[in-house]
C-alpha cells in the first residue's frame, strides 16, 4: 500500500506506476482516493471545528449559570446537543471514508524501482547472469521422478490414496537428503549472520491482508473451517507478521533472520510434462530469507539476499542465472524482484527455484511496522528471498549429481548432513 500524500501531491505519477504495470482498469481508482480523501478531509475539518465550538461553548454554559442565567444556559446546552449530534454523523461518515479509501488504496500497486525493465508478463524478464560450469551428460537424464524411484526414494502412488495429487511419501536416502538440504540451508545462512526462526504456521486473516493482495490469498492458501487461521503459503507471512503494530528502535536494525516451515499452497499446475512429479505440490518445506531494515539500506540488502542464494546452489555444484523480473510481472506490492534459477541438464533449461523481493514500505505500512529514528517514526522496508525450497530444488540437485550407473554424488558441503556419504544409491 503506497503513501496517500503520493495520490495527493503526484497523481499523475501513481496513475504512470500503474501503466507501467499494465493494469490500466485500476487508473480510476486514482482519482476516486484523491476524491474520497478531499471529503475526509473536509469532513475532519468540520467535525474538529465543532468540537471546538462545543468546548467553547460548555465553558460559556459554565460562566452563565454561575450568572444565573439559566434560559441562555439552556439555549446553549440544546446547541451543545445538535453539535454533539452532526459530531456523531460526521464520525460516521469518515469511518465509511475511511473504508473506502483503504479498500482502493489496497488494489493500488506500489510504486516499482526506476531500474524494473517494462515488460507485459514473465514472457518479457530480462536474463541477467549466469552462474556455475553446466555439466555435459552423455547419457540419458530420466524424468526426476523416475531417478527418485529407481532409488527407492519416492511413492506418488500411495500419496494420491490417502491425499490426493500434489502430495508425496520420500523415503529412505531421497528422504534423508531433503531433510539435509534443509538443515545444511539453514546453517549456511546462520553462518552469514542471520538469525534462526521457527514460526507459526498458521496466521490470521489481519496478518493475511498485511503480507499480500487478495487475489493472491484466494489463489494461495487454506483456510481452517471456523477460524480465523489460514496456513502459510510462505514462512514470509509469518515472519513479517511478528512485527505487527510495533515500533523497532532504529539501532536494533536491520533485522536479518532465517526461517525454517512447511508451506501449504492450492495451485498445483497440470499443464504439460513438467508439470507432474514434485515441481507443483500442495505441501512443501523451505528455508526462508527475511530482512527488515531502513529505507536507504534495502536495495542494497536485496542484493545480498539474491547472493545468497546463487552462492548456496552453486555449493551444491547446481549451476544458476537470475532473471530480472519486469513490471508486468510483479506483484502488486514489490518494489523489485528477481528469480534464480536453476540449469536443467535433462531438460536443457533452467527453471525457478528461488524469488527475491523487496516491498518496500508496503507491508509495513499494511501492518504498521514502524521505527523509531532519530528523527522521528517512519516505517521500515521488508524483503524476502528463498534459500532453498526442496522437494523442488532436488529435481535440479539429482540431475546435476546423476552419474551414468544411477548413482547420486553428494557435494562435498552436504556430505557431514549425510553421514559422510560421497554418493547415494
Amino acid at each position: 500500500m503506497i503513501d496517500i500524500k503520493l495520490i495527493r501531491e503526484n497523481p499523475e505519477l501513481v496513475k504512470e506506476n500503474i501503466k507501467k504495470k499494465f493494469q490500466d482498469e485500476k487508473l480510476v481508482l486514482v482519482d476516486e482516493v484523491k476524491d474520497l480523501d478531499e471529503k475526509f478531509r473536509l469532513s475532519k475539518t468540520r467535525a474538529d471545528e465543532l468540537r471546538a465550538k462545543r468546548n467553547h461553548d460548555s465553558k460559556e454554559i459554565g460562566l452563565l449559570m454561575k450568572e444565573k442565567k439559566i434560559a441562555e444556559a439552556q439555549a446553549l446546552k440544546e446547541t451543545i446537543k445538535k453539535i454533539n449530534d452532526e459530531i456523531a454523523d460526521l464520525e460516521v461518515k469518515e469511518e465509511e471514508l475511511q473504508k473506502e479509501i483503504r479498500n482502493r488504496m489496497m488494489v493500488i500497486p506500489n510504486i516499482i524501482d526506476s531500474s524494473v525493465p517494462i515488460g507485459k508478463d514473465d514472457s518479457e524478464n530480462v536474463v541477467l547472469e549466469e552462474y556455475g560450469v553446466k555439466k555435459e551428460k552423455n547419457f540419458e537424464i530420466p524424468y526426476h521422478t523416475e531417478i527418485m524411484e529407481r532409488l527407492n526414494g519416492i511413492d506418488l502412488d500411495s500419496a494420491r490414496k490417502t491425499s490426493g495429487n500434489g502430495f508425496y511419501y520420500l523415503l529412505g536416502d531421497i528422504a534423508r537428503l531433503h531433510s539435509a538440504v534443509l538443515t545444511y540451508a539453514r546453517d549456511f545462512m546462520i553462518d552469514r549472520g542471520f538469525t534462526y526462526v521457527i514460526p507459526p504456521y498458521m496466521i490470521r486473516s489481519d496478518v493475511v491482508n498485511g503480507v499480500m493482495s487478495f487475489s493472491e490469498m484466494e489463489n494461495m492458501m487454506y483456510k481452517i473451517e471456523g477460524e480465523d487461521l489460514y496456513l502459510i503459503g510462505t514462512s514470509e507471512h509469518s515472519m513479517i507478521g511478528r512485527f505487527i503494530d510495533t515500533i523497532i528502535d532504529e539501532d536494533k536494525l536491520p533485522l536479518t533472520l532465517t526461517s525454517y516451515s512447511p508451506c501449504f499452497r492450492k495451485e498445483v499446475g497440470a499443464h504439460g510434462i513438467e508439470e507432474r512429479g514434485v515441481y507443483r505440490i500442495h505441501q512443501f518445506e523451505k528455508q526462508e530469507m527475511i530482512v527488515v531494515c531502513k529505507p536507504e539500506e534495502s536495495m542494497a540488502w536485496y542484493d545480498k539476499l539474491w547472493h545468497n542464494s546463487v552462492d548456496f546452489f552453486l555449493s551444491l555444484d547446481i549451476p544458476v542465472r537470475t532473471i530480472e523480473c519486469c513490471s508486468g510481472d510483479l506483484a502488486d506490492l514489490k518494489v523489485k524482484s528477481c528469480d534464480v534459477e536453476a540449469w536443467s541438464p535433462r531438460q536443457k533449461k533452467y527453471f525457478e527455484v528461488c524469488s527475491c523481493s523487496n516491498l518496500g514500505d508496503a507491508q509495513a505500512r499494511r501492518l504498521q511496522i514502524r521505527v523509531n529514528g532519530k528523527d522521528g517514526k517512519y516505517f521500515a522496508h521488508t524483503l524476502n528471498d528463498t534459500v532453498v525450497a526442496p522437494p523442488r530444488m532436488l529435481i535440479a540437485f539429482l540431475e546435476n549429481n546423476l552419474n551414468e550407473d544411477g548413482t547420486v554424488n553428494i557435494p562435498v558441503a552436504l556430505r557431514p548432513y549425510m553421514g559422510g556419504k560421497e554418493r547415494i544409491g
